[in-house]
């Protein structure tokens, strides 16, 4: 069940705020991590210039050093500065519905999917401003680093909340609403070589479970629910769950909110087997 959100905020402190102070009370039970948490945290204005400096520590190498990576996203902030918005949303969802995270910090510091998102957001704000190039090879990189491989065309919505992460693929031409949860192993991919719009449309608020494969130009509608392990080659629609290989509808309506409360488990259903 998603956590209360005014656990980690009592005095509705800004999201910021909380994390700072996250990251100052860890120096004190680790002081060995104290020089990284400073740095990467405590040493910056904002939540902007943060994550533009971890991004940046992540993903530099020797073809594209740190703070040329730094000074792109920071310029992409800068000139969209709701990336920095989707991405307060989508550490709220972290918090909120992953039982794991104690609070802000683990997530920023240590969730591969909270920095994948963020490393996509920047990606496809490249990519709308024409920079293909360095649009795909922020891809690339993700890819190599987190076994996340999400095509910076596509578009995602905010507060959006990867679990894991681990060998979730997002193709070119889909689109994924604001609130949706997905979890490892997930697929939104094509069924052949065709071009033009090809990958499914995931409504908001939707759960894919782990190791789910959505594909075809197909639509999920809001507030369905994806079982885990499931092929889903046909559209689902809105508040129902579709479990299987292939992929049936089992319940509609499904839980009000499936993504937020993060229940993967099963109406109970009465099978009449012919043997």
């Amino acid at each position: 069940m998603a956590q209360v959100f005014e656990v980690i905020t009592p005095d509705d402190k800004p999201i910021w705020l909380c994390l700072r102070q996250e990251a100052g009370d860890a120096i004190v039970e680790e002081p060995g991590l104290a020089s990284m948490l400073h740095s990467t945290i405590l040493s910056h204005d904002d939540l902007a210039s943060a994550l533009s400096y971890h991004i940046a520590r992540k993903l530099g190498d020797d073809t594209l050093r740190g703070m040329t990576l730094r000074e792109l996203v920071t310029k992409a902030y800068a000139a969209d500065p709701s990336l920095v918005d989707y991405a307060q949303a989508d550490l709220q969802a972290v918090y909120e519905r992953d039982p794991a995270a104690r609070g802000y910090l683990q997530a920023f510091m240590f969730f591969k999917g909270f920095l994948s998102l963020q490393i996509y957001r920047v990606a496809h704000r490249l990519w709308q401003d024409g920079r293909l190039t360095m649009a795909h090879f922020l891809q690339s990189r993700v890819s190599e680093l987190f076994q996340i491989d999400i095509n910076p065309a596509a578009r995602i919505g905010k507060g959006v909340f990867l679990d894991h992460g681990t060998g979730i693929v997002i193709g070119e031409t889909a689109v994924v609403g604001d609130d949706c949860s997905i979890l490892q192993g997930v697929t939104l991919g094509g069924t052949g070589a065709e071009r033009g719009d090809r990958h499914p449309k995931v409504g908001k608020g939707v759960l894919l479970g782990a190791g789910a494969n959505v594909l075809g130009n197909i639509t999920i509608g809001d507030y369905a629910k994806i079982a885990s392990g499931s092929v889903v080659l046909k559209p689902v629609p809105a508040h129902c769950t579709a479990a299987g290989v292939p992929a049936k509808l089992v319940n509609c309506k499904t839980c009000e909110d499936p993504a937020r409360q993060m229940d993967h488990t099963m109406p109970d259903i009465d099978l009449d087997y012919s043997i």
